[in-house]
């Protein structure tokens, strides 16, 4: 390790691959996302590698979650939303495309691997025009190692509970939004 960077290669990737599509599938699955919603997802490659988060980054780690992610949410038509870490405040990288649409302020920041994270890093290396962006209200969302989204997800988030617990050794949580009941005791709602 040089400067908390990772240069180990003790970690199985194919694990962490096949960890990461069983935890996309179950929560698109319930998720009922629709194409051109978002998907905010956090990700420490420094817990997946079972080291203490930001202690650690992997480019490797974050770019097997990231290429993972990033082709399910394609195929799906679903934007995804790489959160940043602490040290860029938690901003996002997303496609301009989706910037775009949803009339997000864009910010000039490039992340690095101590400076953004690895997941981030590979984000803005691999989408087709990647921005940053300070805040979002995503639909559906992904914490790969206690990274913090929900500051992310739209107001109403719903826990859901995926079978696939983990992502290497990291702790996942996953969540969904729905939209707000409001009205009293004669209301009808939408299931």
């Amino acid at each position: 390790m040089v400067n908390g960077i990772s240069t180990d290669k003790n970690f199985d990737v194919t694990n962490i691959i096949e960890n990461t599509i069983n935890v996309v599938n179950e929560l698109l699955s319930v998720a009922g996302l629709e194409p051109g919603a978002i998907l905010v997802v956090g990700c420490s490659s420094s817990e997946i590698a079972n080291h203490m988060i930001g202690s650690f980054s992997s480019a490797e780690i974050g770019k097997a979650v990231f290429d993972t992610i990033f082709q399910i949410t394609s195929e799906n038509g679903i934007y995804l939303a790489a959160q940043c870490c602490e040290h860029l405040n938690r901003a996002l990288i997303v496609e301009k495309k989706c910037a775009k649409e949803y009339r997000f302020p864009i910010v000039n920041v490039i992340p690095q691997l101590k400076a953004g994270g690895s997941f981030s890093t590979a984000a803005f290396a691999s989408f087709h025009e990647a921005v940053a962006i300070e805040t979002i209200q995503a639909d559906a969302g992904i914490d790969i190692g206690d990274t913090l989204i929900g500051m992310h997800l739209k107001p109403v988030a719903v826990p859901v509970r995926t079978n696939q617990k983990t992502i290497g050794n990291a702790h996942v949580v996953c969540a969904r939004t729905r939209y707000k009941y409001i009205g009293g005791e004669r209301a009808v709602y939408h299931t």
